[in-house]
């Protein structure tokens, strides 16, 4: 039999405790229904790594915790890395103005950013396909560099009247609080789009 000694079992338990699944914090799967894009294998991981949030999603998910709940004026943000690029693009980034996210009548705004330096603000009502809001390209927006890695800061600031959709301290769109972007009042999360590997640190609604 093989036993490990006792700095092995230190390193052992030191990992596990560096990646549990976050206390408080919920997923939901989106799975893919495109023959021609399909998930990737395995399961999907959301887990505590550091002081930030790791998630591992050969299927796309949305990640919430019910405490981080906002109505008003907020800016919810956090700063996201994204570990290597995926095949094609697939976009990561905020949730928010959330309700009833683990029914059938789920609903939130989600505003991503992908390794091609573009945008994408989209509405999700149910299970049906959400609609793209608003989309476009920015050079505020980071792109993997050598080592395949890129790191961008998101914010969705919620004014009275309007939303400003910010990276890396840049707003690259605004939307009046009407219409589709009405509902700005529930949870604020993460999404991560299939194929990807994306550590977020510092997400926080500050209000």
């Amino acid at each position: 039999m093989r036993f490990l000694t006792t700095a092995a079992l230190i390193l052992v338990s030191a990992a596990a405790l560096t990646a549990q699944a976050p206390a408080g914090w919920k997923q939901r799967l989106d799975r893919s229904t495109s023959a021609s894009d399909p998930d990737g294998t395995g399961d999907v991981k959301f887990v505590t790594m550091g002081n930030g949030l790791h998630a591992t999603n050969p299927t796309a998910a949305v990640y919430w915790n019910t405490a981080n709940a906002a109505t008003g004026t907020y800016t919810a943000k956090g700063s996201f890395k994204l570990m290597k690029p995926s095949g094609h693009t697939n976009y990561y980034g905020l949730v928010f103005g959330g309700s009833n996210l683990e029914g059938p009548t789920q609903s939130y705004l989600y505003f991503m950013v992908a390794q091609n330096g573009s945008w994408m603000l989209k509405r999700r009502d149910g299970d049906a396909q959400a609609p793209t809001i608003a989309r476009g390209e920015n050079a505020a927006i980071t792109k993997p560099g050598a080592d395949g890695t890129s790191v961008n800061a998101l914010e969705v600031r919620v004014k009275a009247d309007a939303i400003d959709y910010v990276v890396n301290g840049t707003v690259v769109h605004t939307t009046p609080k009407s219409g589709d972007t009405a509902k700005t009042d529930g949870i604020a999360g993460i999404r991560v789009n299939h194929l990807l590997d994306v550590h977020i640190d510092g997400f926080a609604i500050a209000r």
